[in-house]
C-alpha cells in the first residue's frame, strides 16, 4: 500500500513535472510565435521599405541612364574640339582686325567730325557776326524792339544748329546793341535838333513877319487916327467933344497894341501851348499836345490839319504862356505812361481825357479855358451824309480840277 502510494505519489509527481515542463515549453513556444509574428510583420514592412527603394533607385537609374544618353550626346570629340578651336582662332583673328580697322575709322571719323566742328563754329560764328552787324546797320530810334527780338532769334538759331553761345555773350550783345541804339538815336536827335533849330528860325522869321505886319497894321490904325484926331481938333478948334475923346481912346489903344506886340516879339519863350484832337483820324480820347509860337497859333492848327490826316483837328485848350516850352514839357513829362507812340518820345500823341490835362495846366499855368467836347463837324458830316451829296460834292471838285488843269495848260 505504500509502495503503492509512493508509486502513485510518484506518478503523479512524474505527470506534474511533465505538465509543467510542457506548459513551460507551450509558453515559451507561444512567446516565441508572437515574436516570429512582430519579426515577420517587421520584416514586411522592411521588406515593402526596400521595394519602395528599389524603385526609386530604379527610377533614379532610369534618370541617370536618360541623363547619360543627353550627356553622351552632347559630347563633343577632342577632334571636333581642335577644328573648332582653329575656327575661334581665325574668327578672333578677324575680329582683331575689324577692331583695329574700326578703331582707326573712329580716328578718322573723329578728325573729320573735329573738322567738321569747327567748320561749324566758324560758320556759325559768322552768321552771328553778319546778322549783328546787319542789325545794328538797320537800327533806328524806332525800331528798337523788332532788332533786340531780332538778334534774340538769331541767337536761338546758332544754338539750334549746335553752336553754342554762352549766356554771359547774349548779354554782351544785348548791351552793344543798347549802345548802338543810345548812338543811334543821339545821332538823329542831333539831326532833329538841327531840323528843329531850322523850324525854330522859320517860325522865329514868320513870327517876326507876323510882328513886323502888325506894326505896321497899327501903325497905320494908330496914322489913321491920329489924322482924323487932327482934323477933328482942326474942325473943333480944340474945342472937346465926344469925338475927339473917342478918337484919343482909340489912339491911346492903338498905341499900346504896337507896345504889347513889341514887347511879345522880345520874349523867345512866349507862345501857345495847344491841345487838339482829330476823333475822325485817330478815334476818341486822342489828343495832340503842342506848341507854338506864332502870333496867330490858328494858323499852325490849320497847317496841321491840311493834308497829312483826313479831317481837320478840333482845338480844346489854347493857353497863352511867356514860358511856352516848360509848359509843354511839363504836360508832356506828366502825361509820358499814357504816350502812344512810346518807341519815339518826340510825337506828341497822347491818349488821356480833357480833364487830366486841365488839372495838369492849372496846377502849372492857373485856369485856363477849354472846350470838353470835339465838334468834329466834316468828321460827323462824312458819317451822315449821302451818297448823292457825296456824288455830287466829288463833281464839283472834279470839275475845278478840270477848270484849272485847262488853265495851265493854256499858260
Amino acid at each position: 500500500m505504500t509502495y503503492v502510494l509512493i508509486l502513485l505519489l510518484g506518478v503523479f509527481g512524474g505527470g506534474f513535472s511533465v505538465f509543467a515542463l510542457l506548459e513551460g515549453k507551450r509558453r515559451n513556444l507561444g512567446e516565441q510565435k508572437l515574436q516570429q509574428d512582430a519579426e515577420a510583420q517587421r520584416i514586411q514592412v522592411s521588406l515593402a521599405e526596400v521595394n519602395a527603394k528599389n524603385r526609386e533607385l530604379d527610377q533614379q537609374a532610369s534618370r541617370f541612364r536618360s541623363e547619360r544618353t543627353e550627356f553622351d550626346a552632347r559630347a563633343v570629340s577632342y577632334r571636333e574640339l581642335q577644328d573648332e578651336n582653329a575656327i575661334l582662332k581665325h574668327d578672333l583673328q578677324n575680329i582683331d582686325v575689324n577692331l583695329r580697322k574700326l578703331e582707326l575709322d573712329r580716328e578718322l571719323q573723329r578728325d573729320t567730325q573735329r573738322v567738321l566742328d569747327q567748320k561749324g563754329k566758324d560758320l556759325g560764328s559768322r552768321f552771328l557776326k553778319d546778322n549783328v552787324k546787319w542789325i545794328g546797320s538797320s537800327l533806328t530810334p524806332n525800331n528798337f524792339v523788332n532788332c533786340k527780338e531780332r538778334l534774340q532769334k538769331v541767337i536761338e538759331w546758332c544754338r539750334e544748329i549746335g553752336f553754342a553761345i554762352p549766356a554771359e555773350e547774349e548779354t554782351a550783345l544785348l548791351d552793344d546793341l543798347r549802345k548802338e541804339f543810345e548812338t543811334v538815336v543821339r545821332a538823329a536827335f542831333e539831326r532833329e535838333e538841327q531840323v528843329r533849330i531850322k523850324a525854330r528860325i522859320r517860325e522865329e522869321q514868320m513870327r517876326e513877319k507876323e510882328v513886323d505886319r502888325e506894326l505896321k497894321q497899327l501903325e497905320r490904325e494908330r496914322a489913321a487916327i491920329k489924322a482924323a484926331l487932327d482934323k477933328a481938333l482942326v474942325e473943333t478948334k480944340d474945342e472937346h467933344s465926344a469925338e475927339i475923346e473917342r478918337l484919343k481912346v482909340r489912339l491911346a489903344e492903338a498905341e499900346e497894341k504896337s507896345k504889347r506886340a513889341v514887347s511879345q516879339a522880345q520874349l523867345t519863350k512866349s507862345g501857345h501851348v495847344y491841345v487838339i484832337s482829330n476823333i475822325g483820324s485817330f478815334g476818341n480820347g486822342i489828343f495832340k499836345i503842342g506848341m507854338t509860337r506864332r502870333l496867330e497859333p490858328q494858323e499852325r492848327i490849320k497847317e496841321l490839319g491840311d493834308a497829312s490826316v483826313p479831317f481837320p483837328f478840333d482845338v480844346h485848350m489854347m493857353i497863352s504862356s511867356d514860358d511856352a516850352p516848360t509848359l509843354e514839357n511839363a504836360i508832356h513829362r506828366t502825361l509820358h505812361k499814357q504816350r502812344i507812340n512810346r518807341i519815339n518820345p518826340r510825337k506828341e500823341f497822347f491818349k488821356t481825357d480833357v480833364d487830366a490835362i486841365r488839372r495838369i495846366v492849372e496846377v502849372r499855368h492857373g485856369e485856363v479855358q477849354f472846350v470838353a467836347d470835339a465838334e468834329a463837324l466834316q468828321y460827323r458830316q462824312s458819317l451822315a451824309i449821302s451818297d448823292e451829296d457825296q456824288e455830287f460834292i466829288e463833281s464839283v471838285y472834279e470839275h475845278l480840277d478840270e477848270e484849272s488843269q485847262a488853265a495851265t495848260d493854256e499858260v
